[in-house]
C-alpha cells in the first residue's frame, strides 16, 4: 500500500540530505533518516525502503510522516524531539547543599580534610541530608557551576607598601617607557635572576630513550655530584640571553654577570641599560643600586616589589631551562651542567624572540582595585563577626 505522504524535495533540501548521507561525520541515526527521505522522494514505498535499509516499517513510516507534515521546518523535523528525561532523584535542596559545601573550606564544617573531593562531598551530604548521593551526581552538579574544590592555587598577598609604584616602573620599561618618556634606540632593558642549586645527579643506571609504547625511563637512584648556580640576563626587547654558572650566588657572582654583559656590545656603548632584578641578597636595596652605578655609569638597577619576582621575565626563561635542560636531572658532574647550559644558550638564542608580555600598567591597576575590594570585604566580615 502506497503512503499518503508524498515527498517532493526542494533543491536545497536534496543537497543537504545527500550531504548527510555522504559525510562520514554524520551520526548514524541522522544518516538513516536522510536516506529514508531521499528514498521516499524517489518514489519508494515504506515497505521497500524498510527492506532496503534493514529497518522496521513503522520506523520508516514515522520519519516520512514527520518530514511531510512539519511544514516550514521539515529538515528540523528529522531531529529528536525534546524529552522530559528521568525524574530527578534529588531535589534542589540537596544540590544547593552540595554547592554550598564545595564553596566552603572543610575545616569550616569541622571536617578533618584539607580540601573536598566528590566522594567526600557525597559522604558528607549523606550524613547531613540523610540521602544517598553518588559521587558522579556531585561531580555533575559542580561541573554545571564550574566548581572544582579539589584543586588549589597558591598566592601571596601584597606586602610592599610601594608595590604599585615599583611594579608600574617595571611594566613601563617592558612597554618601552621610562619616567614618562619613550626609550631611545640605544637604551636596553635587562631582566636578571639566579637559578640556585642545580644538582648533578648521576643515575645509577643509564637513562633509556623512548621506545615503542614506552616513555623515556630515568633511574630513581642517583649519586650526588655537586651543585651550582646559573645566573642569567635576559634582554627583554631583543629576546637574547647571556648567562654564566657559578659555584654559589652572592654579590661577587652577580657582579661578574653584570661585567660579562656590560663589556659586550651593544651594552658597552649603550646610553642606558636598565637591570630589572628581584630583592635577593645578591642585589638588594639602595646599596646595590649605588654599587652598580659606581661600576657602570650607564647602568640603572630597578627592583621589582617584594614578593613579586613574577614580574621578572627572566623567570620565564628559567622555566624553559627547567623543562628543556634540567629535568630530568641526569648529569655526571657539574662540568657537564656548565657545558649543557652554555650549549643551550647558543641554541636558544638562535631562534629566541621576545616574550609576548601582556600584563600592562592598566592590568596592574585593575588587579590592585580587586585586591583592595577583597581586603575591604574581608575586614567587613571580621568586624561583623
Amino acid at each position: 500500500m502506497s503512503s499518503p505522504y508524498l515527498i517532493a524535495l526542494t533543491d536545497a533540501e536534496d543537497r543537504i540530505l545527500a550531504a548527510r548521507v555522504a559525510s562520514g561525520r554524520t551520526e548514524y541515526r541522522d544518516r538513516l533518516r536522510a536516506q529514508i527521505i531521499l528514498e521516499a522522494a524517489h518514489g519508494g514505498s515504506n515497505t521497500t525502503i524498510a527492506e532496503t535499509l534493514n529497518l522496521g516499517v513503522d520506523t520508516v513510516r514515522r520519519w516520512r510522516r514527520r518530514f511531510a507534515t512539519d511544514v516550514g521546518r521539515r529538515l528540523e523535523a528529522l531531529s529528536d524531539r525534546p524529552r522530559s528525561g528521568r525524574p530527578r532523584v534529588h531535589g534542589p535542596r540537596v544540590r544547593a547543599e552540595a554547592v554550598a559545601m564545595a564553596c566552603a573550606l572543610p575545616a569550616e564544617n569541622d571536617v578533618p580534610l584539607s580540601r573536598w573531593s566528590c566522594p567526600e562531598l557525597a559522604r558528607e551530604l549523606a550524613a547531613r541530608c540523610h540521602v544517598v548521593v553518588s559521587a558522579s551526581s556531585v561531580r555533575r552538579w559542580l561541573d554545571q557551576d564550574a566548581l572544582k574544590p579539589w584543586q588549589h592555587r597558591s598566592w601571596i598577598s601584597v606586602r610592599d607598601p610601594n608595590f604599585a609604584v615599583k611594579a608600574a616602573r617595571v611594566l613601563d620599561l617592558y612597554a618601552g617607557v621610562w619616567e614618562g618618556q619613550p626609550l631611545g634606540p640605544r637604551d636596553y632593558v635587562i631582566c636578571s635572576d639566579e637559578k640556585t642549586s642545580i644538582q648533578a645527579r648521576c643515575r645509577c643506571h643509564p637513562t633509556l630513550p623512548p621506545g615503542k609504547a614506552r616513555t623515556m625511563r630515568v633511574e630513581h637512584e642517583y649519586q650526588r655530584k655537586g651543585a651550582l648556580a646559573y645566573l642569567a640576563a635576559w634582554d627583554v626587547h631583543r629576546g637574547q640571553v647571556i648567562g654564566r654558572c657559578e659555584d654559589t650566588t652572592g654579590i661577587e657572582p652577580f657582579s661578574r654577570l653584570v661585567e660579562q654583559v656590560m663589556t659586550a656590545e651593544p651594552y658597552a656603548s649603550a646610553d642606558r641599560v636598565f637591570w630589572i632584578t628581584d630583592n635577593g641578597s645578591s642585589h638588594r636595596g639602595q646599596a646595590s643600586i649605588d654599587r652598580m652605578r659606581k661600576a657602570w655609569p650607564n647602568a640603572y638597577l630597578v627592583h621589582t616589589p617584594v614578593h613579586a619576582s613574577w614580574l621578572d621575565q627572566c623567570e620565564i626563561y628559567f622555566s624553559v631551562v627547567q623543562r628543556k635542560v634540567v629535568a630530568p636531572n641526569d648529569f655526571f658532574d657539574t662540568d657537564q651542567i656548565r657545558t649543557r647550559l652554555a650549549m643551550f644558550e647558543s641554541r636558544y638564542n638562535a631562534v629566541a624572540t621576545p616574550f609576548n608580555w601582556k600584563f600592562t600598567r592598566h592590568d596592574l591597576e585593575d588587579l590592585l582595585i580587586r585586591i583592595d575590594a577583597r581586603e575591604n570585604r574581608t575586614q567587613g566580615q571580621l568586624l561583623v563577626a
